[in-house]
């Protein structure tokens, strides 16, 4: 397939895509006018039943757990996907790379950024049902907090992290812990991720029952998926270069 048919193919499909959301944005609802009723009923049982103090946490991780697992799944697919399409055979060594970042002051302030952002993103993940947070949006800061090493320093100080011996079980153990607490439900008789431990306390950490656990396999898995995704990209694009 030449380049220019895939540029074709490309501004086809684009052009396809940006009609629909342009066309579901000009139907989208006035700011501040919900139409369903689901956010208030989930507004005023979330609390009382879950003693979940974080909304949105609770519906993804358990009134629609399900759902939020098929979309682990998709980035999972998605990472697979392009760690095959990136991985050659061969890959030139990167092991004489040279330092990318010659300012002392980069390299002080940049490794305290690093150690916040992933602090934060720790943060994000284990308050994500108490505050607003989550899984997701934590995992996504911890892997952004690891890949600082590489802006601030060099390659040579991200690779030893980066790692696919390190980072594929990881993500391995994320998706995988996900569907192993779904089916602890169906072991014990109930639907699949039904909610099987007490509601705990509310506003604290002992609150929510499976969704803490939930939680952190989401993280664990965005948070490796993320890294092992840029991985292959500065390994394709950075290592040549160097």
């Amino acid at each position: 397939m030449t380049r220019r048919i895939r540029i074709g193919m490309f501004l086809a499909a684009g052009a396809v895509v940006g009609f629909l959301l342009v066309w579901a944005s000009v139907d989208l609802p006035s700011f501040g006018h919900y139409r369903g009723p689901y956010g208030y009923v989930l507004n005023r049982v979330v609390t009382p039943e879950r003693h979940v103090t974080e909304v949105v946490t609770a519906t993804v991780f358990d009134y629609r757990g399900f759902d939020t697992l098929g979309e682990e799944l998709i980035l999972f697919a998605a990472v697979t996907g392009v760690v095959l399409l990136l991985r050659p055979e061969e890959r030139e060594a990167a092991g004489n790379l040279g330092d990318q970042v010659g300012s002392d002051a980069v390299r002080v302030f940049g490794a305290l950024a690093v150690g916040l952002c992933v602090l934060v993103g720790l943060w994000l993940i284990a308050f994500g049902y108490v505050t607003p947070g989550g899984g997701f949006q934590g995992g996504v800061a911890v892997a952004s907090g690891v890949v600082l090493l590489w802006l601030v320093a060099s390659y040579r100080a991200w690779e030893p992290v980066a790692r696919d011996t390190a980072l594929d079980p990881v993500e391995g153990l994320g998706a995988g812990g996900y569907v192993v607490i779904g089916l602890a439900a169906l072991w014990s008789g109930l639907p699949y991720l039904t909610n099987l431990f007490g509601p705990g306390t509310s506003g604290t950490l002992v609150s929510g029952g499976s969704i803490p656990f939930v939680n952190w396999a989401a993280g664990i898995e965005v948070a490796a998926a993320l890294l092992v995704l840029f991985s292959e990209f500065l390994d394709e694009y950075i290592v040549p270069l160097s």
